[in-house]
This record gives C-alpha cells, structure tokens and sequence, in this order.
C-alpha cells in the first residue's frame, strides 16, 4: 500500500479554476493554464509502506486500492531535496523552456494535435511526460469526437483508437516509459487527487437538521423562509424510481439516446463504460436538463416531494430556464464550490449512492473561493479532492462553520437560494434535482434577474436580456396582486426587525447602562 506523507502538513496548491458563479454544475471543459505566481510548493514524499498494517498518521492521505505509482514516475517535488544529485530531469529534458512553470508548458502544448503531441513526447524524457498528461488527451477527444468514442482505459488510448481503429490500442498501457528523477508537484498532485480516497476525517461532520413526516407548513416555517437547509427523509417511498433505476434498466430503456456529458453527448453504456474505468481527478459528470423530454417514461418515475410544489418559473411554459436535471456519476464526481442559478433554491433526491455535501451561507464565501466582483465567475480548486485537501480543516476553527452531511439513497436535501454548495460522489451515484421558485424567494429572483450584468449571470435559458420581463408579466397575469404583497411584506419585516424594544430605548449600548433624557 502507498502512503503520501507532507512534510508541511498540507499539499502544495495549485492554479484556480474559473468558472461561472451561478452555472448548475462545474461542468468540465478544455483546462485553461494560466501562468501566474503561485505560493511556494511545499514538498511531498511518497514512500512504499512495509507493514500493511502500519497505522496511518493524522496529515497522512490513503489512496485508492486500485492505485499504482505514476505511471510515468513523476515524484512530488520535496522528494528531490533527498535526491544526493539534485538533479530534476523535469528541467534538462525542458532546455531553455524550464524557466516556464507546468501550467504554462501544457498551455501550450494544449494547442498540438494528437500526432504533435505524439512526435513531440519522442524529443527527451521530460517532453515525453508532459505529452502523456491525460488531461491534454481527454481535450483532444472530446473536442475532436465529441461523444463518439470508446473509452479504453486511458485518453490516449482513446484517442489512439479512434484515430486509428486498426491499431492494438492495449500495448499502450504495457510500453509505458519510467522517467528517473523527474519531479513536478502539480503532475504529481494531479495524480494524487485521482486516486485518492476520503478521509474519514472529511465525512465525520454530520450536522444538518434531518426531518421525517413533517408537514409542508411545517418545512416552510422551520427552513424555506429561514433560509436553512435540511436533509428530508421518507419522501421518495412512492417513487418508481428508487425501485427501477439501475444500470440495467436505464441502459434498456434510454437505447442510443445520447445525453449531456460535460462538454458533450454520450449513449448511457458508452458513460457507464468510462465511468467503470476513469480514474482522473475530475471525473465527467452526466448532468442533463431535458432528460424527461428525451425519455417521458424516466420524467414519470418520480414525482416533485409536496414541499416543492409551487413552482412559478412553470408560468413561462417552454421558456423556463432550465430546472430539473439527471444526474449520474462515478465515486469522485461531483460539482465544486458554486451558487444555484437564476437565485432559484433546490432539492436533490438521490436514488443510488451516496453524496457528501458542504454548505456555506450567502454571507460567507468558503475558504479557497473567490468570486469576481460582478459574481460572473468563481476561482477556485482545480479539483473536489483539492479543495479538501487544502482548504477543510481550516473550516474546523471558523465560527460560522459550514453545514455538512452524507445524503443517501431515499434521501432529500433542500438547498436554500444564495448558498455556497460542494458536492462529491462517494461512490457511483444516480440522482434527480430541481430548481424552483416559490412565494418565498420570488422577490430574490427578481432582483436577479433584473441586475445590470444580468445577460452574464442568467443561466439555463436563450433569453437572458428579456427574462425578467416576461417572468415578471407573466406572475401579475397568473397571480395579479403577489409582488406587490410580498414587497408590502418584506419591508414590513425589515421595519419590524429595524424597531428597537423598549429596553433597546432605554439602554446605552455602548455604556451597557441605562439613559435618561430631561
């Protein structure tokens, strides 16, 4: 068994993603390296571990059973300060282009195409690395077959075989080169977040609200208008779906219907195909919005759980944003930090699996997130396993600590508007969501949607400049009289929560005692 040990108690951090703030899920797409100055890499050592029964230290990580060295023999970069030669092949196989970081060199090689990439991996030992990094083939074959390929274990091989059908694409795997001496800690932190498992330090923290047979007033009260989140259980008992939906029946019943897979389309067995093999730290996520248009049959195998029923993006009809999806995904998948769009809240059923969930109130951005002033975009973490590894335990000293929890199957949680949600699959996983707007946060919406950035911040729709003025017009024409009451309200709350008590009149907060006036 291996063991990552960290000399500085934390692995190095990486470049940050971007992405847009109010996008339903991080959806994967080409990686944009960008070069900027970074902290300083701490070092990593791996080591083999002799006894298998050696107990693992606090800061250290577990990989994955199935997991191997790199297998290219990349080694993180602390490992070079025990190298008695100090020599990095990284740089002598890199020539004048050493001085440029790992990021910038895959940026650039990001531009080749595949038989590129092939003859330049045959110039030095260091190219050969670089021009092996999957992440540079995964690009290759979804942006040149989009979802026609037959995944084979690797990208590479992938694009190996569906360049050239006739070759033996399984002596890729057997002819893999080991580079001595070469050490890179984002290469190998890359392949560290793709193997690795959870710690069970990171599922420990279980302290949503969990609720069972409460009634809609009930939900309404205690968390919709409060804006709290809350795992829901026993309201998929009815649903045919947590009976039926398996591999088996979703493959026969879906055939050769393609469905949203990142930046592309794919036949379910073609994804469960890859989802059984990949092994990358951002696994491809079928996350797909018109599933029930494509297939009727699964849109009748469930039904919306009685505490979302009102729903009043329904009185756009066809021209709804989007707000229900299929979501399907290998243990690692998931969604990084982000905010549901459009300001909607949210439910998610999960019929097979297990989710861990991490919660961040509107008013507090979780730590490594950092929105753009306008909240068009988000860096953040390169992967889910990143952000974990860097950034978790510090929410363990915060006063406003997140809200966690593991949802499993016949489970329901509510994600309110405004909340910061991460999400990842600890196993493989199948679940439904739906955004909705109620009474309760129609007016959030509003103001959304009418924001001068809004054609950049509305999403799920063609319409993004006019949306606010068919929805508004369309909830006076179906419930004439609402906003108005509702602003009526809300101020009348603001009022209520501005009026100080008698003793708040008669107190000197600043002194703690009381005043007089004559």
């Amino acid at each position: 068994m291996l063991r990552c040990k960290n000399l500085l108690s934390k692995p190095p951090k990486r470049k940050r993603e971007r992405k847009r703030k109010n996008s339903k899920a991080a959806v994967p797409r080409k990686q944009n390296f960008v070069s900027k100055k970074l902290e300083p890499p701490l070092p990593l050592i791996v080591e083999e571990e002799v006894e298998e029964e050696e107990k693992e230290e606090e800061e250290g990580f577990r990989l994955r059973t199935s997991a191997l060295l790199h297998c290219h023999g990349v080694q993180p970069l602390g490992n070079l300060y025990f190298n008695s030669s100090s020599r990095n092949s990284r740089d002598t196989g890199l020539g004048n282009l050493q001085i440029l970081t790992d990021e910038l060199v895959l940026e650039i090689l990001g531009f080749l195409s595949g038989t590129d990439l092939g003859g330049l991996s045959t110039v030095s030992k260091s190219f050969y690395v670089f021009c092996n990094h999957e992440p540079l083939w995964r690009n290759l074959v979804l942006e040149t077959y989009n979802g026609a390929f037959w995944f084979n274990g690797s990208w590479k091989s992938s694009f190996v075989g569906a360049y050239k059908p006739s070759f033996a694409v399984s002596n890729i795997g057997s002819s893999v080169l080991k580079v001595r001496d070469f050490y890179s800690d984002y290469l190998f932190q890359s392949w560290l977040c793709a193997n690795l498992e959870m710690k069970p330090q990171w599922l420990e923290r279980d302290n949503i609200q969990r609720r069972r047979g409460i009634s809609v007033d009930e939900f309404i009260l205690g968390f919709e208008e409060p804006n709290k989140p809350v795992l829901l259980e026993g309201c998929m008992v009815n649903w045919a779906a947590l009976q039926k939906w398996d591999r088996d029946y979703l493959v026969e019943m879906c055939g050769d219907v393609p469905f949203s897979v990142g930046p592309v389309e794919m036949k379910l067995a073609d994804y469960f195909r890859y989802s059984d093999q990949a092994r990358e730290e951002r696994p491809l996520y079928l996350f797909d919005p018109k599933f029930a248009e494509k297939i009727e049959r699964l849109g009748s195998d469930y039904e919306v759980p009685a505490y979302f029923n009102e729903d009043l993006f329904s009185v756009l009809g066809n021209e709804r944003p989007d707000y229900r999806w299929i979501i399907i995904g290998p243990a690692g998948s998931g969604s990084s930090f982000h905010i549901d769009p459009n300001s909607t809240s949210a439910w998610n059923a999960v019929i097979k699996g297990s989710k861990k969930w991490v919660l961040f109130p509107p008013d507090v951005v979780p730590p490594g997130v950092h929105p753009s002033p306008d909240g068009a975009e988000v860096a953040c973490p390169v992967s889910i396993i990143e952000w974990f590894m860097n950034f978790y335990n510090a929410t363990k000293k915060w006063e406003k600590k997140p809200i966690e929890c593991v949802c499993k199957a016949g489970e329901v949680i509510f994600v309110p508007n405004g909340w910061w949600h991460l999400v990842i699959n600890l196993e493989d996983s199948i679940a439904i969501t739906q955004n909705f707007v109620s009474r309760r946060n129609l007016l959030n919406v509003l103001d959304f949607l009418k924001r001068p950035n809004a054609n950049t911040l509305v999403s799920g729709t063609r319409d993004r400049v006019n949306l606010y003025e068919k929805f508004r017009n369309a909830i006076e024409a179906s419930f004439p009289g609402t906003i108005g009451q509702l602003v009526l309200k809300s101020e009348e709350k603001k009022a209520q929560q501005k009026k100080l008590s008698f003793w708040e009149s008669v107190t000197d907060s600043k002194a703690g005692s009381f005043k007089f006036s004559f």
